[in-house]
C-alpha cells in the first residue's frame, strides 16, 4: 500500500498519511509562541517536574574526554536542552531539533540567554528520516512529541541509527490515565477545559483540541515499550507519572 493510499489518526479524524505531518506542522506554526504555556495547560504546570525527572534520570556526565552528545528531537523551543546542558554544567552538546521552523526560532531566541548558550545548536529535521550520520550521539531524548509523528516506529528506528552503542533513548509522553477516579476528572478537564482555554490563549480551540486527541490514539504504554524493542533497543522499561497522566520510557542500544 502507497502512502497516498495509507491512513492514520489526526486527534479524532481519519486521514491520509502522507496528509498528517502537515496538519500536524499547522498546529505547531500556530501555537508557537505559547508552547510552554500549552503544555502548562495540559499538564496542570506539572510538565517542568517531569522534564527535570527526564534530565535526572538521563544524568549526563559533567567531565570526560570528549563532549556527551544529545539529539534533542521535537525540542523547538529548548526546555529539555536547556536542562541538559545545566546538569552537565555545560559539558554536554545538545542538537536542538524539530520539523517546525517557528519552534527552532523560539527555541534559538531563548538560547541566547542561557547560561551556556554555545553547547547547543538548531537544527530543522524530520524524525523520520534525521539527518545526522550512524553512531553519532549518546543519547536521544523527545518530550511531548513521538506521538506527533506519522510514522512512530520510523522515527524510533531512525533513534536506534543514529545512537552509539551504549546510548540511551529517553521517551517523554503524556498518556492515559489509569487511576479510577482521576480519569473521569482528567477527561472533563481534557474536553471542557482545554480547548475553551486554548481560545482565549490564541484565539483558536482546534489545536488544543487535536493535542487533548491525539494523547487519546497514543499507544499503550506496553505497545510502545515492544515498538522500542522492535526498534532494536533493550532494558527498555516505563515509569508511570501522576497517575500515569505521563510517562518516561527509556531504552539502550547494546
Amino acid at each position: 500500500m502507497t502512502d497516498a493510499q495509507e491512513t492514520t489518526h489526526f486527534g479524532e479524524q481519519t486521514v491520509a498519511l502522507q496528509d498528517k505531518q502537515g496538519m500536524v506542522n499547522q498546529v505547531f506554526h500556530q501555537v508557537a509562541d505559547r508552547y510552554d504555556l500549552m503544555n502548562d495547560l495540559m499538564s496542570g504546570g506539572i510538565h517542568r517536574v517531569w522534564k527535570d525527572a527526564l534530565v535526572a534520570d538521563l544524568a549526563p556526565p559533567k567531565r570526560g574526554t570528549r563532549p556527551y552528545r544529545v539529539l534533542d528531537m521535537a525540542g523547538g523551543t529548548g526546555d529539555v536542552a536547556e536542562r541538559i546542558i545545566n546538569a552537565s554544567v555545560g559539558y554536554s552538546e545538545v542538537v536542538v531539533s524539530d520539523i517546525n521552523t517557528d519552534m527552532l526560532r523560539i527555541g534559538a531566541e531563548r538560547a541566547r540567554n542561557w547560561r551556556y548558550p554555545a553547547q547547543a545548536s538548531f537544527v530543522e529535521a524530520n524524525a523520520e528520516e534525521l539527518p545526522f550520520e550512524d553512531n553519532s550521539f549518546d543519547a536521544y531524548t523527545i518530550a511531548f512529541g513521538i506521538r506527533n509523528v506519522p510514522r512512530i516506529q520510523k522515527a524510533l528506528n531512525e533513534a536506534h541509527r543514529v545512537l552509539k552503542r551504549g546510548g540511551r533513548i529517553l521517551v517523554l509522553e503524556f498518556s492515559q490515565v489509569d487511576v479510577p477516579g482521576f480519569d473521569a476528572v482528567y477527561k472533563a478537564f481534557s474536553d471542557r477545559v482545554i480547548p475553551p482555554m486554548g481560545r482565549l490563549v490564541t484565539g483558536d480551540p482546534q489545536p488544543y483540541q487535536y493535542l487533548v486527541e491525539s494523547i487519546r490514539k497514543f499507544p499503550s504504554p506496553a505497545l510502545f515499550q515492544s515498538m522500542l524493542s522492535e526498534a532494536g533497543f533493550r532494558r527498555v522499561r516505563a515509569t508511570a507519572y501522576t497517575g500515569n497522566v505521563a510517562t518516561l520510557f527509556s531504552g539502550w542500544k547494546l
